[in-house]
């Protein structure tokens, strides 16, 4: 089993602020590879909060092409996460980003 270092990126949109402070869900998006369990451990480790559930959402990656050949090439997919922290958590840095 290799050690893989997550980046979480923070999805900012009106809808995941709204979660955020409504149900206390925070939304990220990362490179496809990783599961639930590993993702809920980088949560919790990085903002020192109890991650209760992960749902996880696959975006696949657009089709673009190139405009000079006019080859077409799909990006890679993404896996949208969704966490749910314990009652009373936060993450602070999420909202002011």
């Amino acid at each position: 089993m290799t050690n893989k270092k997550i980046e979480l990126q923070p999805m900012i949109s009106e809808k995941s602020y709204e979660m955020a402070n409504s149900s206390n869900k925070y939304t990220f998006l990362l490179p496809r590879g990783y599961n639930k369990i590993e993702v809920a451990k980088a949560v919790e480790k990085k903002y020192k909060v109890k991650v209760e559930d992960v749902n996880t959402i696959v975006k696949p990656g657009k089709i673009k092409r190139d405009f000079r050949t006019y080859k077409q090439r799909r990006q890679s997919d993404k896996i949208k996460v969704i966490v749910t922290l314990k009652k009373g958590d936060k993450i602070d840095e999420f909202l002011k980003s």
